[in-house]
């Protein structure tokens, strides 16, 4: 009696370590999937920060600049386009500056442009791309001078790339730890149960007919994971985006709360539901007399 009883508290107690094993470990990948998706977030921002200005002649009718910027706009690098007067850009407070407030007194007339000034996508890192519709752009008829910091959006896409991969390298040598430890943990799990998986093929049971309760258990341990890591990173995300609300902004957290939440649920039963079929196999397809030297 003693030792049933000894036999289940092993069982039930192995249940549970790997039950907060697959908790933490979601809840670990989880959060580094939301520092990463942040990180991604600010990586796209800062490449879709660089700018095009394509100053116009003078002297253009509404109709040309028009045409302009249609063909501006319909190029897939452009995400926005802005027309900017030479009224405008004489108001500017930077270029005041630079002539004392006096420029009138300098100058007979305003010696600006006209321009359109464009933001670029993310596809801007692609320097073949941007090569061909600068020089297009400076083809256009009516197009005095296009302006683009080459060498700057150079570096800032090779920094961001890089940055990328650090992220993606670090993400998948996490992912693949976890797996390792999680495998272990319900290996063992299941190990603690090999005389009972025995003890059922002895008694002639199918293969499946053993393998189905513990791949259910798996199933309901999975969602208890999966359900417990995300209101553990509920609450982690919260706190965070309290102490740093531009976080909430960057990794747009309504949205990306739901995905990670249903990822978390949905991973754990893949996790412990693959690694458990993988674990049953080993010992419901060992022969008996091996089952003892484990």
């Amino acid at each position: 009696m003693k030792d049933d009883k000894r036999l289940r508290r092993k069982v039930r107690n192995s249940y549970l370590v790997s039950t907060v094993s697959i908790t933490l470990v979601l809840f670990l990948l989880g959060s580094v999937g939301y520092l990463m998706l942040a990180a991604m977030n600010v990586a796209h921002t800062l490449q879709s920060s660089i700018q095009v200005s394509v100053e116009l002649k003078n002297g253009l009718t509404d109709k040309q600049r028009q045409q302009i910027q249609e063909r501006l706009s319909d190029h897939e690098l452009v995400e926005e386009i802005v027309f900017v007067s030479k009224e405008e850009k004489i108001e500017d407070q930077e270029f005041r500056r630079i002539f004392g407030g006096r420029f009138e007194e300098i100058l007979d007339e305003n010696p600006l442009l006209d321009s359109y000034e464009l933001t670029l996508t993310a596809r801007s890192a692609d320097r073949e791309l941007i090569g061909v519709f600068i020089e297009g752009a400076k083809h256009l008829k009516g197009v005095a001078h296009v302006s683009y910091p080459a060498l700057l959006a150079e570096r800032l896409h090779a920094t961001v790339g890089k940055i990328r991969f650090v992220l993606l390298l670090f993400g998948g040598a996490l992912l693949f730890i976890s797996m390792i430890l999680l495998s272990n943990t319900i290996r063992l799990a299941i190990f603690s149960k090999r005389y009972q998986i025995n003890t059922m093929k002895l008694v002639g049971a199918t293969k499946w007919f053993i393998m189905r309760p513990f791949l259910a258990s798996s199933i309901s341990q999975g969602i208890w994971a999966g359900t417990m890591a995300s209101l553990l990173f509920a609450a982690a995300a919260y706190g965070l985006n309290e102490a740093v609300p531009e976080l909430q902004t960057l990794a747009d957290a309504s949205r990306t709360g739901i995905y990670l939440f249903g990822a978390m649920i949905g991973g754990g039963i893949a996790i412990s539901g693959i690694f458990t079929w993988i674990a049953l196999n080993k010992f419901v397809n060992m022969k008996s007399n091996k089952i003892y030297l484990y």
